[in-house]
This record gives C-alpha cells, sequence and structure tokens, in this order.
C-alpha cells in the first residue's frame, strides 16, 4: 500500500511517499517570496505547485500509478469533526472561496484530488485546522458578539494522542489527554474520549509563543489598539509574528534563547520561567476541565526538543498526570496513517458536508 502525503505550507510544500508505514522519500520544496508574487490569491498557485510536486515524485523514482491513495492537509475549511474525508466537490469549493480565509494548506486537498483522479484512486484529508468539537460552554466569552473558536494544531494533536493510546495499549476514544504543542505556534487541548472538548492557543488566547503573544489583557490592550501609537497591521503584527519571547529578546530562536537562560541572562531566565508558568497554568486549565480525569499529559512541538524547558513543565504538572514527551510534529505520518486506516477498514471515512 503506498501513500502520498502533501502538506502545503506558507513558504514551502512538504510531501512524502509511504510503503505501508515505511518511509520512501520525504522532501521540502522551498517557495521564495518571488516564486510567489505573481499569485494574487493562494489558490492561483495550483499549477505551479501541483508541477514541482509530480517532477519532484519523478527525480525520485517514484511512478504516480503506483499509489494506493493521495491524502493532503486540509485547510480552513468549515468547522467539522475529526476524523478522515474524501475530497469533494463541496471541499475544493469551499477552499477555492477561502470561506475561512486565504491558507495555502487549502491547497492540499485541491493538489491530491487532482493527483488521485489521474490514476483513479481515493483523495482524502484528515484531522483540517477547521475540526471544532468544543462543548457549547467552551464557546462562550463573556462578550455575546465574540465566540470562542477552535483553531489549534489539531492534525499533531490528535497524531501524538492516539500514538500514547497506542502505547498504553488502549484507542484515543477510551483515554482522556491534555496535549501542549508548543512551537512557534501553540495550542493546548483536552482532549476526551477521542473529541477536543475545549482548547486555546494560536494569535487568539493561551501562553505567548516565540513569535506570539498568547492572551492578553483585555483593558490594556483595548488602550493600546486606540492610543494612536500603532496601525491595525502593526497590531496585528505585534500578536501574530513579533510578539513573545521575540519581543522580549529580539529572536525566536529557543535553542538560543535555551542558551541564555543557561548563561544565567536575567531577561532570558524572566522569560523562561513566565512562558512555563503560563504553559502549565494551561494545562491544569484543561485538566480541570476534564475534571481531573487525565490519562497523560502529552508535551508536543518543536520546544518539546529542550530538554530543560520539558523538565521544567514536568516537575509542575507530573502530579496531575504521567507525561509523555512526542518532540516536534507528526503531520506527515499522520496524513498517511489517517488516510491508511480508511483504506484498511479500521475507520470509516467521512464526508464533508
Amino acid at each position: 500500500m503506498r501513500i502520498l502525503a502533501i502538506n502545503p505550507g506558507g513558504t514551502s510544500t512538504k510531501i512524502a511517499v509511504y510503503e505501508d508505514n515505511l518511509l520512501l522519500m520525504k522532501k521540502s520544496i522551498v517557495h521564495t517570496a518571488q516564486d510567489l508574487e505573481p499569485f494574487k490569491a493562494v489558490f492561483d498557485e495550483y499549477e505551479y505547485r501541483m508541477k514541482l510536486v509530480t517532477d519532484s515524485l519523478e527525480n525520485e523514482g517514484i511512478d504516480i500509478k503506483s499509489l494506493s491513495a493521495v491524502v493532503g492537509r486540509g485547510g480552513l475549511l468549515k468547522p467539522i469533526q475529526g476524523g478522515t474525508y474524501r475530497v469533494n466537490d463541496s471541499m475544493i469549493d469551499d477552499v477555492r472561496n477561502a470561506i475561512n480565509g486565504e491558507h495555502a494548506s487549502n491547497l492540499g486537498c485541491v493538489l491530491a484530488k487532482s493527483i488521485a483522479e489521474g490514476i483513479g484512486v481515493p483523495s482524502f484529508v484528515v484531522d483540517p485546522v477547521s475540526v471544532d468539537e468544543f462543548l457549547p460552554e467552551s464557546r462562550l466569552t463573556g462578550i455575546k458578539d465574540i465566540d470562542k473558536a477552535s483553531w489549534l494544531h489539531s492534525l499533531n494533536q490528535k497524531a501524538v494522542a492516539r500514538e500514547t493510546a497506542g502505547k498504553i495499549g488502549k484507542s484515543y476514544e477510551e483515554l482522556n489527554f491534555v496535549v501542549a504543542h508548543l512551537g512557534s505556534g501553540i495550542s493546548i487541548a483536552a482532549h476526551r474520549k477521542g473529541n477536543m472538548i475545549d482548547g486555546g492557543g494560536g494569535r487568539v488566547d493561551g501562553p505567548f509563543s516565540p513569535e506570539r503573544s498568547g492572551g492578553l489583557p483585555a483593558y490594556p490592550l483595548i488602550e493600546l489598539c486606540y492610543s494612536g501609537k500603532y496601525t491595525k497591521k502593526e497590531m496585528v503584527s505585534k500578536v501574530s509574528s513579533v510578539g513573545g519571547m521575540y519581543a522580549y529578546l529580539g529572536t525566536k530562536d529557543v535553542a538560543d534563547i535555551v542558551d541564555m537562560y543557561n548563561a544565567g541572562d536575567k531577561k532570558a531566565v524572566t522569560v523562561i520561567d513566565a512562558f512555563v508558568l503560563q504553559t502549565v497554568k494551561e494545562i491544569g486549565a484543561y485538566a480541570a476541565a476534564l475534571d481531573g480525569n487525565v490519562d497523560r499529559v502529552i508535551i508536543t512541538g518543536g520546544i518539546a526538543y529542550s530538554n530543560e524547558i520539558v523538565e521544567m513543565l514536568k516537575k509542575k504538572v507530573s502530579f496531575i498526570a504521567p507525561v509523555e514527551v512526542v518532540p516536534g510534529e507528526k503531520e506527515m505520518e499522520a496524513l498517511m496513517l489517517g488516510a491508511k486506516r480508511v483504506l484498511t477498514g479500521q475507520e470509516e471515512a467521512m464526508i464533508y458536508p
């Protein structure tokens, strides 16, 4: 069983081919700002990215006709239940019209369907960004005009939860987890019996990250927005790309920041201590959302490669449940495994509305 996984991002298109669970090839095709400049919308990049993908497969000696399925990263789709979805026309229409905004991941389903249709095999997306399994009470914010939305690292969140469940010897649907995805973006979520019932992160709330502000005090934020010091664009940047650790230390490289911490740099010590404190408070909050019934706390994402930060986190949250560390992200493998579960009959493919 040979599966092609495609993960389009803002500056790259990642592809991987698996034979059963064995990785045959993996490549990250880099796109410069100049490469993408001619395209007015993400959907316009389709032919450009498609040629790069097919050329890369040919150069690696991968015969497209040998594929059993093609799976793409799910983009900014309608709010849906987690799972593996067959790509259909409704999904393609929604990403073409960018119903929830422009993002490179919107092309995942398009590229997958185009390649798969050409050779008569199925195409899928797995646990898209738009997965929304929140409880009704998880959505209320205190301002009637604003609902809390589920914008989490769903693909990696669910992948590491399934992997951890397998280590325990049970299914994901039998267990409760708090998963902390810690990277340039952060999301922390409560998983109850296979559903992410509450969570936060991204550009909305949660701890600050290497480049994002995380949750902010509402009243001072309002004052700053109306102070006249910054434009809307500048405020968005403060929240999404030049906030967090970068705002305090001038770097987004966590390894460098940890070196500064170990060298006794006072500012770095305060920033790391604050990051750890904010993160463990979020983990504790979502443990409470699970009534304290937590089988594992899972730490994942790029920051999980830092032994120093992981040990500080474990020291503060191990009273909740045993801590499982799964460094990095498993997005390509997670895409493949989602498609494989359907192809082998372990799961029913879901239908996008």
